[in-house]
């Protein structure tokens, strides 16, 4: 998961800088006033969003089979507990019964 993590980020620092590149050299507009450099960094999370679709998706598929594996297993150990805890109050004599 930190590999896609750390892959993601690489591909929209990359695109952040090819942006920044294209904005400053007058190729791509220049934001409005003071917006320019939120204007650049929301253009290359736009630009990088489906790039890293298409070009990470086996490190994608990798990561989200490794979380679903943990939430498996915290399911499996959740319901073991939750089968021991049943066990023992079944065990356990009623008390307080009021007739």
């Amino acid at each position: 998961m930190f590999r896609y993590t750390l892959m993601r980020l690489g591909v929209f620092v990359g695109c952040l800088v090819v942006v920044w590149g294209l904005v400053y050299s007058g190729i791509a507009p220049r934001g409005l006033g003071d917006a320019n450099y939120m204007w650049i960094v929301l253009l290359a999370l736009v630009v990088s969003a489906p790039i890293s679709f298409v070009v990470l998706r086996k490190e994608r598929d990798r990561a989200s089979m490794q979380v679903v594996a943990k939430v498996d297993r915290i399911k499996a150990n959740l319901d073991a507990n939750r089968s021991q805890e049943d066990g023992a109050d079944d065990s356990a004599p009623a008390q307080g019964h009021a007739s």
